[in-house]
């Protein structure tokens, strides 16, 4: 029976994915409650979102060294530790006194929550077979996509109805309980604790990072990571400041039709299967970088403010048939230093996000958000061309 493949754990990936969906609401809600801490705290919304950065600045760069370490110590093991330590650190969120303990807090929740996404992605990895990883990845996701949507839209009901405080604490809690099935499952369940090859276990910070960067494939995955992430995130968080500058919208229509995004996602997650089998990787790329830069061209020229929500749902739509791609070959472009390789992807996620949104900084001013937006329009489908080229090389 030795040639027959181990079964998928299903359970275990719904579990991770249950706390991808705790990471993103609790990073999302943040965002809808600044005008109430500002308030709370007597401070001006731009003081209050030190709570942001705080959280930025530690969630990308802590990536750097868990990655390794999620890869000797075991990566599911490390997601439950994580989320055990993130009920503590957003329920000092909840107990802050100060903008300064918040802040403080934040900055430890983003090292705290920072591992289970990457970590998460890198047991898919582990435990599915390439041929089918790409359509479980899919499936993972809707985890950050639910997570997304709740964060974004019950941190302004829950925080409406309770003050923000308990949002805080609601969060603490899902961490808590996740912690507890996860460390169940992680007892019960061996497939949680797979087995490797001597040639697919760590060796060292030092000597996994050589392994993925020495890796050709390796540095075009993550060229390619950055110059996505700059591209889309660049433009996609000017599209609320768009909206209310050239419609003058209300903040709370703006709200709605930027979380449209998470819809577009949850279609990718429901037709991954049809799509990767009808597309492949090589189409999904090639197709979904032309849509999400039909997307945005569609923002850039819109007469009306109704094309929004339409042009929204199809840039996540078509962003994640991308990222999703990026992220598949992510989870193999390093085998015997997964977690290792996830966490630069992720990490480069974030560097090209920063330098996406600086650069885009420089032009809102000067030439507007639909300067923003064709930018991306041209330059995504070009991305999404060159990436399947680079794949048809490869294969």
């Amino acid at each position: 029976m030795s040639g027959v493949p181990a079964p998928t754990p299903t359970r275990a990936i719904a579990l991770l994915a249950l706390a991808g969906f705790s990471s993103q609401a609790m990073v999302r809600a943040a965002d809808s409650l600044l005008p109430q801490i500002a308030t709370d705290f007597s401070v001006t919304v731009g003081a209050a979102s030190i709570i942001v950065t705080a959280y930025a600045i530690t969630h990308g760069s802590i990536q750097l060294i868990m990655g390794p370490i999620g890869d000797r110590f075991g990566k599911f093991r490390s997601v439950a530790v994580a989320c055990a330590c993130c009920s503590l650190t957003v329920l000092a969120c909840a107990l802050a006194q100060s903008i300064t303990a918040l802040a403080i807090a934040r900055l430890c929740s983003g090292l705290t929550a920072a591992w289970i996404i990457p970590l998460g992605m890198a047991f898919v990895g582990d435990v599915v077979p390439y041929e089918r990883r790409q359509e479980v990845l899919g499936r993972y996701l809707t985890g950050q996509i639910t997570g997304q949507l709740f964060g974004q839209a019950a941190g302004g009901i829950i925080g409406d109805l309770f003050g923000w405080r308990s949002m805080f604490f609601l969060l603490s809690a899902i961490f808590a309980l996740t912690a507890i099935a996860l460390f169940r499952e992680y007892v019960t369940n061996p497939g949680t604790r797979p087995e490797q090859n001597a040639d697919e276990r760590s060796r060292g910070l030092v000597a996994d990072y050589t392994t993925v960067l020495s890796n050709p494939w390796a540095r075009v995955v993550i060229i390619a990571a950055v110059i996505e992430a700059a591209l889309m995130w660049g433009a996609f968080a000017y599209v609320g400041a768009d909206l209310h500058l050239r419609f003058g919208l209300s903040f709370t229509l703006v709200g709605i039709i930027v979380g449209t995004f998470g819809i577009g996602g949850l279609m990718y997650a429901a037709a991954v299967p049809h799509l990767v089998g009808r597309l492949g990787q090589k189409g999904l790329a090639t197709f979904g970088g032309l849509l999400v830069g039909l997307a945005y061209l569609m923002l850039a020229v819109a007469p009306r403010w109704w094309v929004a929500p339409l042009a929204v749902v199809a840039v996540g739509l078509g962003f994640y048939m991308l990222h999703n791609t990026l992220q598949t070959n992510a989870t193999q472009m390093s085998p015997q230093a997964r977690g290792t390789a996830v966490a630069l992807f992720s990490s480069a996620l974030y560097v090209g996000q920063s330098l996406g949104v600086l650069g885009a900084s420089f032009l809102i001013d000067r030439a507007g958000g639909p300067a923003i937006f064709t930018i991306a329009a041209l330059l995504l489908p070009v991305l999404g061309f060159w990436f399947a080229a680079m794949l048809r090389r490869r294969s």
